[in-house]
């Protein structure tokens, strides 16, 4: 464990984040597996609120940004195809 004060609170802070984190990414991925085993026209609906949520991971550099770029183009390609 850390002796210095500072050292303690960033710690802490770090635990925090790393739970905030771990919320986000959990609930976009479940956003992302509930948008595949939707329907055609429910999908069109979640389809820009899921890429948002990707947009804001990336964005917080949650995942990297390449990494969202491959996500929403796999989800926009099986959605628009119909699949």
């Amino acid at each position: 464990m850390a002796n210095h004060s500072a050292t303690q609170k960033d710690v802490r802070q770090a635990a925090k984040r790393r739970e905030r984190n771990k919320y986000y990414g959990k609930t976009t991925r479940n956003a992302i597996r509930d948008l595949k085993k939707a329907g055609t026209e429910d999908a069109a609906k979640k389809l820009p609120e899921v890429i948002s949520m990707i947009d804001k991971l990336a964005k917080k550099g949650i995942i990297h940004k390449n990494k969202a770029a491959n996500m929403k183009s796999k989800l926009t390609k099986k959605k628009v195809a119909g699949k």
